[in-house]
C-alpha cells in the first residue's frame, strides 16, 4: 500500500525550544485541531510504543472523550504483548511465560489506528515518524515510549550460554529464557551460584536479585542450602553496585538479609564475559578483572535505548528521550512527550512508575492543547515488589531523590519489611489488575481505579 507524504501543520511554537521555560509556567500557542486526513496517514496524538507506557496513555487519552476514530495511533512492530514484571515469578515456578502475554492488536481500542511496523526515523521540526516501511506519519503530538533494549552481545558468551539447553546460565530478561531459569534452579544439587547485575539502565532494579531470593528458598526448602556455609550449594549477587540497592531505606534491609542468609556480596562487580563455567567481572575504572568459577549462573545483561531513539535529535547524551523530569514534556520540542522505560526521567524504570507518569503526561498534553499551562507534576513515584522468599515481597515505593513514597504507611506498616500480603499484590493482584485494568488505561496504581 503507497500512501502520499502529507506533513501535518503545527504552529511554530509547537515546535520551538523550551529548555529554559519553568516547568510550571509553561504555555505554547498551539494549532487548530486539524482534521485526519482521509488516507489515514495523519493524526493528532503519534504514539511509538504498544509497551505498557503506549497501551496505558493511548486508553488515557481516549478516555479523555477529545479524540475520535484514527486521531490517535499506536506504532509498534511486535504481535506479542508481554507482562514482563511477571517473568520473575516464571523465574521461580510461580508463572508460566505463556500465561502472561497477549496478542497485542486485541489490546488496542477499536478507536486505535494500529501500525504493526518499527519506527526508522523521527523527523521532529517537520512533525512527521518514518517508518520501518518508508512510510511516513504526520502528528500533531508526539509520544515517544518504545522501551528500552536488551543487548545480550554486551557480555561476551553469553548469547551463546544462554542458547544451549545444557548450561545453567539462564536471564529472567527476556521471553525466550525467562522459564529456563527455574530449570536450571531445579538441575543445581550442589555447588556456586552466582546472580548478577549490571552497571548502567537496567529495568527493575530489584529483579536481579527477587530471582536469587526465590532460588535460594527453594534450594532451602530441599535441603540444599543454609545459611552457615555448610551446605551443598553456596550463592554470590555481583552487583556492579556499591551496595544492594539504590534506596538507602530498602538497602539496608536488603544487606541485613544477605548477611542472615549467608549470601556472599560481590560489590561494583560488573559482568563482561562467560566462558563455560567461568565469569570475568570489570572492577571499578574497568582495568583490573577478576574471573570466578560457578555451577549456575543467571544472568542481567546490559540495557539501552533503541537505536533509532539514541540517533535522533529527541535524545540526550544517554541516548533517552530528553524530558522535564515533572511535565514529561520534551526539552526542545513541545509538542513531544515521553514516558516509561525510553524517557530520561531519573527514577527507576519499572511498570508501576507507569501508573503515576501516564497521568500527569496525558493532563499535560491535553493542557497544552487548548493552550494552557501545563499544571500535573509527577515526583517520580516507582515502585519495586520484591520477593525475598516464596510467600513474601518488600514493598518499595519511592520517589525521586530515593525518598520513600509508601502507600500502607497510614496503616503504621513498614513495607521494608517483608509481608505475606505484598506477595499476593505482586504474584495475584498485579498480573490480574494489569490486563484487565491497567492496560486499558482505568487503574491508577496507588490511587486506585480511575473513573
Amino acid at each position: 500500500m503507497i500512501w502520499n507524504t502529507v506533513t501535518l501543520a503545527v504552529s511554530t511554537a509547537g515546535r520551538r525550544s523550551i529548555a529554559a521555560t519553568p516547568a510550571a509556567s509553561r504555555k505554547f500557542a498551539t494549532a487548530s485541531p486539524s482534521p485526519v486526513s482521509s488516507a489515514g496517514r495523519d493524526h493528532k496524538v503519534v504514539i511509538v510504543g504498544g509497551g505498557s507506557a503506549g497501551l496505558v496513555i493511548s486508553h488515557q487519552l481516549l478516555r479523555s472523550g477529545k479524540f475520535v476514530q484514527d486521531d490517535i495511533a499506536v506504532v509498534d512492530p511486535a504481535t506479542l504483548h508481554h507482562y514482563q514484571p511477571g517473568w520473575t515469578l516464571v523465574g521461580g515456578g510461580l508463572k508460566t511465560k505463556e500465561e502472561l502475554q497477549r496478542p497485542l492488536n486485541t489490546l488496542l481500542d477499536s478507536k486505535l489506528k494500529f501500525y504493526n511496523e518499527a519506527v526508522n526515523t523521527f523527523s521532529p521540526d517537520n512533525n512527521q515518524v518514518t517508518l520501518g516501511n518508508g512510510e511516513k506519519l504526520g502528528y500533531q503530538h508526539l509520544i515517544v515510549a518504545p522501551g528500552i533494549t536488551i543487548d545480550y552481545g554486551s557480555i561476551d558468551g553469553l548469547p551463546e550460554a544462554l542458547a544451549d539447553p545444557n548450561s545453567l546460565v539462564s536471564s529472567i530478561y527476556g521471553y525466550e529464557t525467562c522459564d529456563k531459569v527455574f530449570r536450571t534452579v531445579e538441575k543445581l544439587k550442589e555447588g556456586t551460584a552466582i546472580f548478577t547485575q549490571p552497571t548502567g539502565l537496567i529495568k527493575c532494579a530489584g529483579a536481579p536479585q527477587k530471582v536469587m531470593w526465590l532460588a535460594l528458598d527453594y534450594w532451602k526448602k530441599a535441603g540444599l542450602y543454609s545459611a552457615n556455609g555448610k551446605s551443598p550449594i553456596n550463592i554470590g549477587f555481583a552487583t556492579g553496585l556499591p551496595g544492594m540497592f539504590g534506596v538507602p531505606k530498602y538497602s539496608a534491609k536488603l544487606e541485613e538479609l544477605r548477611k542472615e542468609r549467608g549470601v556472599e556480596g560481590y560489590f561494583q562487580h560488573d559482568l563482561v564475559s562467560v566462558s563455560g563455567n567461568t565469569a570475568t567481572f570489570a572492577l571499578p575504572g574497568g582495568k583490573e578483572k577478576v574471573k570466578k568459577e560457578f555451577d549456575l549462573l543467571h544472568v542481567v545483561p546490559k540495557m539501552g535505548p533503541h537505536a533509532f531513539v539514541k540517533t535522533s535529535a529527541l535524545a540526550n547524551e544517554t541516548g533517552l528521550v530528553d524530558v522535564d523530569a515533572a511535565t514529561l514534556r520534551h526539552n526542545k520540542y513541545a509538542n513531544v512527550w515521553s514516558a516509561g522505560d525510553a524517557s530520561s526521567l531519573p527514577t527507576a524504570k519499572t511498570a508501576a512508575a507507569i501508573t503515576s507518569q501516564a497521568p500527569i503526561l496525558v493532563r499535560n498534553l491535553l493542557q497544552s492543547t487548548e493552550g494552557k499551562s501545563l499544571d500535573a507534576t509527577y515526583d517520580g513515584y516507582t515502585s519495586c515488589p520484591l520477593l525475598t522468599e516464596y510467600g513474601k515481597v518488600l514493598l518499595a515505593e519511592f520517589k525521586y531523590g530515593g525518598e520513600p513514597k509508601e502507600t500502607f504507611s497510614w496503616l503504621g506498616i513498614d513495607q521494608a519489611t517483608p509481608y505475606r500480603a505484598f506477595y499476593h499484590l505482586k504474584k495475584d493482584f498485579f498480573p490480574w489488575v494489569y490486563y484487565n485494568s491497567m492496560v486499558k488505561g482505568t487503574w491508577g496504581g496507588p490511587k486506585g481505579w480511575i473513573q
